[in-house]
Formats: C-alpha cells, structure tokens, sequence
C-alpha cells in the first residue's frame, strides 16, 4: 500500500503553541539559536523542511516521509508545503512522517506546519490542455472566474477556500499553523497590480474566515519577485499595504481592523540572492525605509526563505566569501545555511529535501552557533570592497 492509500481519516487536534515548542526545542539539545521567535512566544527551527522537490512517485513519497519523521524528531520543527507540490503527493508523504513522528512523542502543538495555495493542483500529471482543465474543473465548478485565472493560478475565494481544506484533509490535521497565498504577483501582467490588490482583499477575508473557523491559525503572502524588487518594478508589493488589506479583511470578519491574523512572508533568500536583506524597498509603519526583513519586524511579520540552496546550487558552487569564513564547515551546503540561519530578521530557512542522507547536512548546521552579528556583517563589506 502507498503513502497516498492511507486510511486514517482521524483530523489530529491542535496548533503550535508557546509551551509546546519551547518545550520541544529544550528537549531537542540543538544550539540556543538554531530556534526564532514567532510573534515573541512560539519557537520554531531556524531550519525547515521543504517538500517541492522530487518526482511524482512512490519512492520519492517515502522519501519524503522519511525525512520529515527524523527532522521532527531531531529539532526541525517547520515543515512548509503547498496544495500542487508534486501534485498534492507531498502532503501526503508529510502526513505519513508526522504521524510516525507523534507516534515517537513528539507534540503537535510543537510544530509548525504551513501550506500554500494559489497554483491549481493537477491530478498526477501536468494535463495536455492545462486551460481546458481549468475550465473544467474550476471555472464550471464555480471555484473561480475566467477573470480570476493567470495561466495555472487561480485567485479566487473559493479555490483558496477549496485548497485549505485539500491541505488540511490530505495531511490529517484539524488546524494548518499558517497558509499563505503562493505567488500573487503572477497576476500583475494579465489583469493589473489594481486588480490584484482586490482580489487579494476578497482572498484576505476568506483567510480571516478560515481562522474564525480554526482551519488555519495564521496567513500571509509567499513570493518569488514581489517582495525582492525595487519599489517601481511593476511586480513589487508593499507589505505595510497587504497588512492594511489584512486589517479590512479582519473588521468585515470580527469587526476588529487590529487583530488580523496576516502574520508570515514568505521570499528566496540565500547567498546570491540577497534582496530581502540588501535592498531597501519597504516603508515600515512609521514610514521609515526598510528592507524586507526590517519592514517585516517593524510590521510583527514573521520572515520565512525559500530556495534556501537556491534548488542545490549553492551545495554544489562554492561561494568564495563563504569559504573564507567558514573554513572549518564541511562542504558548501553546511557554510550556506549557516550563512542563511546567521541572518538578523530571517526567521527560518526552508531546505528542499527529497534524499534523506541529505538531511545530516542540516542537522550539522543546527547543532552550530550562528555568526556573529559582526561577523555576518562583514561578509558585506567584504564584497562591497
């Protein structure tokens, strides 16, 4: 029987808590500062575990189960995913690794499981008409408008709604930690940044709904381009906006414009791409400029990076200024995450794993003390001069 045959239909209870997680990263003997504070109360691992990669197949699901079992046992208490990752495979493969991981002692409430939605989740296989598909079984199915779509994402109540429940249902969980938007800024050349921006204020109050109703306990934004883009790039997003779209969405819902639950941003970060971190695009709520890692602290935005190897690069190219700081680091992919943990503002790292032996990497890493603030600093001046 394969990892998607499962039979279990039991939703398991719970969401990350303060208590839990600050209790599972004592018990893990990991560095102090392997773990980063979300909203100042819950723990999570500087390092998460990514679920994009890997063929649509039996043996990559196990795979993928495999590691997200030792990772949660071993400190890595992040796990991000999306509703099309592998065409829905990976969250089944996770479900398979966290119950094994609960049936070891680990405590939902310590972790932190996060989806994504947006890109329409094909059944196993791209279709030969993506188009004819998406007419088919979204638009007919009144899930989104033909006005809704760009190319295979889909920004429409109903199929966010829709791929919140196909994330929840597929990994056995009552609550998802956080489900953020995947990439809204794909929008932008077919109908408009306007038209965008109200489509994601309808897709905002849908979200605010989803944790009245505790499908999910926070939301936000996933980008490539949006958040990394100077201010007058046609695909930039202002996060101080989306929170204001946030805190409409939060008084149509509760009837409170401060207690909106926008509360994670989601960017590529790593060694070569450095913008979230360098580029000062941003004004915080006090209208100062930031960068996005500044503006996200400012504006109580937990900061999460993808393409944390920039999809193994960086584990196969040595970054020279890296191998200069970090001489006593085993191999390349050890000095980039170091590198990405070691950033001030950043709070976790993703790392897509689909071959367990990789995993040993991240766990060296996290049993490391982090750069200094002076010594990460210095990695800058280094190649500004």
């Amino acid at each position: 029987m394969g990892l998607l045959d499962r039979r279990d239909t039991r939703l398991i209870p719970g969401k990350a808590t303060a208590e839990a997680s600050r209790a599972y990263s004592r018990a893990c003997g990991l560095d102090p500062g392997h773990y980063s504070d979300f909203q100042g109360r819950v723990k999570l691992s500087a390092i998460g575990l990514g679920t994009f990669p890997g063929a649509a197949d039996d043996v990559t699901d196990q795979a993928i189960a495999d590691i997200v079992h030792k990772g949660l046992v071993s400190g890595l208490n992040v796990v991000d995913t999306a509703a099309h990752y592998r065409y829905g495979r990976s969250l089944a493969a996770i479900a398979a690794g966290l119950r094994r991981a609960l049936n070891d002692g680990v405590d939902r409430k310590a972790l932190w499981l996060m989806s994504k939605g947006g890109f329409v989740t094909f059944p196993g296989e791209t279709p030969a008409d993506p188009q004819a598909y998406i007419e088919a079984e979204i638009i007919a199915k009144g899930l989104g408008r033909r006005e809704d779509c760009a190319g295979a994402h889909v920004l429409s109540p109903s199929h966010i709604r829709a791929q919140i429940e196909q994330s929840r249902m597929a990994l056995g969980v009552e609550t998802l930690d956080a489900f953020l938007v995947d990439q809204p800024e794909v929008h932008i050349p077919v109908s408009g940044k306007a038209a965008l921006i109200d489509k994601l204020a309808t897709v905002f109050v849908t979200l605010e709904e989803a944790v009245r109703d505790g499908a999910i306990a926070h939301y936000g934004v996933s980008s490539f381009q949006a958040f990394r883009v100077a201010t007058d790039d046609a695909s930039f997003l202002s996060l101080a906006s989306l929170v204001a779209l946030a805190g409409k969405a939060a008084k149509i819902v509760t009837g409170s414009e401060r207690d909106h639950h926008f509360a994670v941003i989601e960017l590529p970060f790593n060694a070569v791409m450095l913008e979230g971190f360098s580029r000062f695009n941003q004004i915080t709520g006090e209208g100062s400029e930031a960068s996005t890692l500044q503006a996200a602290l400012a504006l109580n935005l937990y900061t999460v990076a993808s393409h944390g190897l920039f999809k193994g690069h960086l584990a196969r190219q040595p970054v020279d200024i890296l191998v200069q700081a970090m001489p006593g680091f085993a191999n390349d992919a050890r000095r980039a995450l170091q590198f990405n943990r070691s950033t001030p503002g950043l709070g976790t790292t993703l790392v897509g794993l689909s071959t367990p032996a990789h995993l040993e990497d991240v766990l060296a890493v996290a049993r490391t003390p982090l750069l200094s603030h002076s010594a990460y600093m210095a990695l800058y001046h280094r190649t500004e001069n």
